[in-house]
């Protein structure tokens, strides 16, 4: 693919789209949880359009949708490119200030508005591979939001290569930007007919090289204790506070296993994720992970039995015990289209890229996708440290990812 003679367009568009804020709120009832994230999907919008998508729209959900349609006279199946919008509340996305470090030369990057924040090769090994390649940080005060705007430029930065070189042959190639990734809502409103594509890749990963194919199953927990209320000053054989019975379930839990700080690889956990209350009646939040999922009822009855043992010491309490199902292991999937996987690493190697195969813990859209009848890897960009302030990109890695997916269309239509 001749793209070496394209000037890549990834830097400029995520400098400029990390600075529209599109945090995500868990708290919110609404779709999108934030209407914020509508602001960068109108810019997209328009950007589409001016590059030549005449169908680009973004409807009432705030799914961004085009088409860059195909010019071959094969029969190809229409593939989609997704990344999403939203960035992570664990670090506020407001007033983003991205710094581009050109020819990183391996010592500590000091971020100027916080001198505490220190990026540093020992706390990020990859950085060891990056010396020489132009990385973009956030200025010490947010995230950068490169998870998922790293993605996002990078799709747009593909779109504008392909319009640029109509030489290239391709089928339809759907584009897709969603909201809401990050509080796991992301697909809950996507019209699957209306985005009419057979197989996709989510833009969403980190190190360059990885492919993701294989992801977390997962549930959510809600455990709401019911207590007895009294008044404190005449309490005593009366009052059973359910915020003190919460406490004796967190404290149950293992010290040593079953949680994200003692986990890693396949290992499954448990995770309270949010404790709130009064003395009559405390909610838990848990989240239950596993890649295999026939091993999250599991989970779920041991953590079910943990609690009643502490609620059943005091009669008089009850306790209301909830299991939501959230996403499952895209490789349930996968595993039936080896193919979609395998054209991408494909890709990789026709672009010099290394594949490197990994294991998700978490999820993604594409988990989601796969399972709503759109087989979804996950596919790198180089987004780093996400969720932090330390959160970093290399130009170098993004521009691989456009790359990749030029040489990945092309390889769509060969095999037909």
């Amino acid at each position: 693919m001749a793209i070496q003679n394209y000037k890549h367009t990834v830097a400029e568009r995520l400098m400029r789209y990390v600075q529209i804020d599109t945090t995500a709120d868990p708290n919110s009832t609404s779709f999108p949880s934030t209407e914020i994230q509508k602001d960068l999907g109108k810019v997209l919008v328009q950007e589409l359009l001016d590059l030549g998508v005449k169908d680009a729209e973004m409807d009432e959900w705030g799914y961004v949708f085009g088409t860059v349609e195909g010019n071959s006279s094969n029969e190809v199946p229409t593939v989609c490119f997704c990344a999403h919008m939203d960035t992570a509340p664990d670090v506020t996305g407001k007033g983003v200030k991205p710094i581009l470090h050109e020819n990183y030369d391996g010592s500590p990057i000091i971020l100027p508005d916080d001198k505490s924040q220190v990026i540093t090769i020992e706390q990020h090994p990859y950085l060891k591979e990056k010396i020489g390649d132009d990385l973009i940080t956030a200025s010490g005060k947010t995230l950068l939001g490169a998870d998922d705007k790293a993605g996002v430029a990078c799709i747009m930065d593909f779109v504008a290569y392909l319009m640029g070189n109509p030489g290239i042959t391709h089928g339809d190639i759907r584009i897709l930007f969603t909201p809401d990734e990050e509080v796991g809502r992301g697909v809950d409103h996507l019209d699957m007919n209306k985005l009419n594509a057979d197989f996709g890749y989510t833009l969403d990963g980190g190190v360059l090289g990885s492919i993701e194919d294989e992801s977390f199953s997962a549930d959510a927990v809600k455990l709401t204790i019911h207590g007895v209320s009294a008044h404190p000053g005449y309490a005593k054989g009366k009052l059973i506070n359910a915020l003190k019975l919460g406490g004796e379930v967190l404290a149950a839990l293992p010290k040593d296993s079953w949680s994200p700080e003692t986990t890693e690889g396949r290992e499954g956990f448990v995770h309270p994720t949010a404790f709130n209350g009064i003395q009559e009646k405390a909610t838990l939040g848990f989240i239950v992970r596993d890649h295999e999922t026939d091993k999250l009822a599991i989970y779920e009855e041991r953590l079910k039995k943990i609690a009643t043992e502490v609620i059943d010491k005091y009669p008089g309490a009850t306790m209301d015990f909830e299991v939501t199902e959230q996403y499952r292991n895209m490789k349930e999937i996968l595993k039936e289209v080896p193919f979609v996987t395998d054209y991408a690493i494909e890709a990789m190697k026709k672009s010099d890229i290394e594949p490197r195969p990994v294991i998700i813990r978490g999820g993604t859209d594409g988990s989601r996708l796969s399972f709503m009848g759109l087989p979804c890897p996950n596919l790198f960009t180089g987004e780093m440290a996400i969720h932090s302030k330390h959160e970093y990109v290399s130009v170098q890695d993004m521009e691989k990812a456009v790359q990749t997916m030029g040489e990945l269309v092309q390889i769509w239509e060969q095999h037909k």
